[in-house]
């Protein structure tokens, strides 16, 4: 392994990038306002196509995992940059809904789950020592690309117009992530790829979708994190609302949420990410259940100040920048990591089918009963972890 310390790095490197690009996409909000002003769309209308930017993003990652293992991780991650940029320079042409659900979200979020797949799995091919900490660096980066673009973002907004925005995103994107993918290739077949963490509970046996959804940890394991994330995608996607209705926030205040969350979150899928690694998945996965569930409580039960709301989401950021850290590394763990790209892609269906969740609750329910609804969640969630335990070594 020491041989190829260097070649792991750069593939880190590659990786790094590619998903700062994709997290662009986070940016989404920052264009709500504008297109109102220039083309008089209905708000909600407009939020709709990020939705289903992160619906295709989640349902590509079935077919780039597959594809994948057939052409490897430069072409597919090439060929998400392609789709993104190519998504992005068709919305600054769009002149209707129709159009920019078409190109941003059909088009570009297809995209972003195509590439998104490729620099997580390698990395954690190349790292099987690691899986935790490399894991959490990969979706860290992804998490950090909405921080790095927003001011890139506002400032095109501002001077180039809304729809020009989206056409130097485009290009930018399409190169840097094209570029990025260079480096991503999977270990020569002399590398060793089945050592783990002490201490983490895994199976070496490398597992197909087939077999993975035909044990009942797949299912366990899906559960929890669709669980979860309803909690964390609901707390990102409504904070504003929440310190504006809830705290009575003035907006540039509660709009202050947004930037403390993308940290949070950040700094949470790197921490959780070590922490795993030395504490084990299980262990990580119930504390981050259980601070979910407190802090979840706490908005739901309590009239919240300033600071208790500040404190709230960045309790539920952290967790869920761990959740989504410790799920592809525990994935790896019990079904091996020669076929973690499809494998993964199936296991991230409960983060997209959880971001179109966690609005309907929010919409039939009322914010506070979302909020003891998604901690009562986090606890079910907490007693089904302790039950996951790594399959029996399948049958090929």
């Amino acid at each position: 392994m020491n041989r190829y310390k260097k070649t792991r790095w750069l593939v880190v490197i590659g990786a790094v990038l590619v998903q700062i690009c994709l997290g662009s996409i986070y940016t989404w909000s920052l264009f709500n306002q504008p297109l109102i002003d220039k083309f008089g769309w209905d708000q909600s209308a407009i939020v709709l196509t990020f939705s289903i930017t992160v619906a295709m993003f989640a349902f590509s990652t079935i077919f780039a995992g597959k594809l994948q293992n057939k052409i490897g991780p430069k072409k597919v991650a090439i060929l998400g940059g392609l789709l993104l940029g190519i998504g992005l320079i068709l919305s600054s042409k769009a002149t209707s809904l129709i159009e920019l659900y078409i190109y941003f979200g059909v088009i570009g979020g297809t995209g972003v789950g195509t590439a998104y797949v490729a620099p997580l799995t390698t990395c954690i091919k190349w790292f099987p020592d690691k899986r935790g900490f490399i894991t959490g660096i990969a979706v860290s980066s992804f998490g950090l690309g909405s921080l790095i673009f927003k001011s890139l973002v506002l400032d095109l907004i501002l001077t180039k117009g809304v729809s020009q925005t989206f056409l130097y995103l485009g290009v930018i994107n399409l190169i840097l992530i094209v570029l990025g993918a260079q480096t991503l290739a999977t270990p020569p077949k002399d590398y060793e790829t089945t050592g783990v963490t002490e201490g983490v509970e895994s199976n070496s046996k490398d597992s197909t979708s087939t077999q993975m959804i035909s044990t009942k940890q797949f299912y366990l394991l899906w559960i929890v994190y669709f669980f979860g994330c309803i909690s964390g995608l609901l707390i990102i996607g409504l904070a504003q609302d929440i310190g504006i209705d809830l705290v009575k926030l003035t907006p540039r205040t509660a709009a202050s949420a947004v930037t403390v969350i993308a940290l949070f979150n950040a700094g949470g899928r790197l921490a959780w990410g070590v922490v795993s690694d030395k504490i084990g998945r299980k262990t990580s996965l119930l504390i981050i259940y259980l601070t979910t569930s407190i802090a979840m409580a706490i908005m739901s039960t309590i009239t919240m100040n300033t600071v208790i709301f500040f404190l709230s989401v960045s309790m539920i950021a952290l967790s869920f920048g761990g959740l989504v850290t410790v799920v592809p590394a525990i994935t790896a763990d019990y079904y091996g990591v020669k076929n973690i790209a499809s494998n993964y892609g199936v296991v991230f269906q409960a983060f997209g089918i959880a971001a179109i969740a966690g609005p309907i609750i929010a919409a039939n329910f009322g914010l506070n009963n979302s909020f003891l609804i998604a901690a009562a969640l986090s606890i079910v969630s907490m007693i089904i972890t302790i039950f996951i335990k790594p399959p029996i070594a399948l049958s090929r």
